[in-house]
Order: C-alpha cells, then sequence, then structure tokens
C-alpha cells in the first residue's frame, strides 16, 4: 500500500510540474511559434534542395525525409529541455521547488513531459504538411501508430540527455550549445538526409549503428515497408541504453546540487 501511495504522489507531482511547463510554453507564444515553423522550413529546405540530387531507392524523396524530420523534431526539441533546465537552475526556481515536499525528479520529469508534448504536436504538424506534399503511409494505421510511439520514446529518451546536460551546464547558452555540438554531428552523420551508402567507409560504419540512424531506418519501414527486425532491435537497444544511464544521472545530479 505505502509503495501505491507514493507512486501515486510521484505521478501527481510529475503532472503539476508538467502542467506548470505547458503553461510557460504558453505564456511565451514566440517560442511555441518557432518551434512550430522551424521543422516546416527544414522540410521544404530538404525537399526541393535535395530531393531532385539524392537517389533514394524503393521510396520517393519525400517519405524518405518525413521520418528523418520526425527525429529531428524531438532530438532538436530536446536541447530546449537541457536550455529549460539550465534556466530555471540559474534563476533559482529549482531551488524553490527543492525546498518543496515533493518527489525529488518529478520537476525533471515535469519538464521532459511537457517539451515532449510541444514536439508531438510539431511532429503531427510536420506529417500534415509533409502529407500535402506526397508523403503517404502505405503500411496501415497499426504500423502508424508504433512508428508514433517509437518515435515519442526516441524523443523522451533524448530529453533526458538533454536534461542531464542542463543539470551539468548550469546555464542556457552553454547548455545550448553544448546540445547543439551533440545533437548536429548525430542528426547529420546519419541517413537522414542520404543513403548511409554514400558515406566513406569510416563514417559509414558510425553512421549505420548511431541511434539516429536505426530509429529513423524503423520509422521508414513501419511507414513505407521494409524487414523491419535489424534496425528496431538496435533502436530498442540504445533507447534501453539511454533510459538507464541518463535518467539515474539526471536525479543525481539534481540530487548533488548545491
Amino acid at each position: 500500500m505505502t509503495y501505491l501511495t507514493d507512486f501515486f504522489w510521484m505521478c501527481s507531482d510529475i503532472f503539476l510540474m508538467t502542467r506548470r511547463n505547458l503553461l510557460h510554453h504558453v505564456r511565451i507564444p514566440q517560442l511555441l511559434v518557432l518551434s512550430l515553423v522551424q521543422p516546416i522550413i527544414f522540410l521544404l529546405l530538404f525537399l526541393f534542395v535535395f530531393g531532385g540530387a539524392v537517389k533514394t531507392p524503393g521510396m520517393s524523396y519525400v517519405n524518405f525525409i518525413v521520418p528523418a524530420l520526425f527525429v529531428q523534431t524531438m532530438i532538436f526539441g530536446s536541447i530546449q529541455t537541457g536550455v529549460g533546465v539550465a534556466e530555471d537552475l540559474s534563476r533559482g526556481i529549482m531551488d524553490r521547488f527543492r525546498s518543496l515536499p515533493m518527489t525529488r525528479g518529478a520537476m525533471l520529469a515535469g519538464r521532459a513531459m511537457a517539451d515532449l508534448l510541444r514536439n508531438i504536436f510539431v511532429v503531427f504538424l510536420v506529417g500534415i504538411v509533409g502529407y500535402g506534399m506526397g508523403f503517404r503511409f502505405t503500411e496501415g494505421y497499426g504500423n502508424a501508430f508504433g512508428a508514433l510511439a517509437l518515435t515519442i520514446l526516441f524523443g523522451f529518451a533524448f530529453s533526458w540527455i538533454a536534461v542531464s546536460i542542463g543539470l551539468l551546464a548550469r546555464n542556457s547558452e552553454a547548455a545550448q550549445a553544448a546540445g547543439v555540438i551533440l545533437i548536429f554531428p548525430l542528426f547529420f552523420a546519419s541517413s537522414a538526409l542520404v543513403p548511409v551508402e554514400t558515406m566513406p567507409k569510416y563514417l559509414r560504419w558510425v553512421a549505420e549503428y548511431s541511434p539516429v540512424t536505426t530509429t529513423i531506418d524503423s520509422l521508414r519501414i513501419l511507414l513505407s515497408g521494409g524487414y523491419l527486425v535489424p534496425p528496431l532491435v538496435y533502436t530498442i537497444f540504445w533507447l534501453f541504453a539511454i533510459f538507464i544511464i541518463f535518467v539515474p544521472l539526471s536525479v543525481w545530479l539534481y540530487h548533488r546540487l548545491p
């Protein structure tokens, strides 16, 4: 009974922190608008700049790029999670919440959940715009829901990486710079924009087993068809590893704050 009570209060604290951060997004509409506009600009640029030059056997370029933009939305959005954590820390807001009788780590989870909900909304918008540009999922609604679930898990996992970065940086500018240094090589050295077969051997090996590549390839197969097992197995391994490492690390860093 005690465990159930503790679990209930933990969920309640996380819900309150999620609500707090969602209200923060609403009160800064510029941030929300920019979060919505950026992936649409990327979609149009990638489609019209690379669409005629990159050969993607077995699918159109729009079907190739839209799943990559789902992942891009999640990992670029996670940078904002780290920035938000660092900003709360530098402004003393986190100290105030730490003084309250609430579950340790609820503030971190609430921040990650709020940003994840915002990113899910942006993913739906990218899908709608992509559909207008010719994107189609051909494997049925079951696979489409599976792709959405995988995208959400991927985004939530990377949010915890960003939380750790924010707690280590303790400054919003430093957190943003650190996030960009991590995210940009991961995204561009992957199968997001071009097939990995076109890359040099040394980079191709890294790109093939990157969590970004395996997730994007899994989404493409779920939405457009193909043999799913190898990339999905690698993706599950990466997600499990990220959760196992960065959730405890984030909570530990939170406990270690002066």
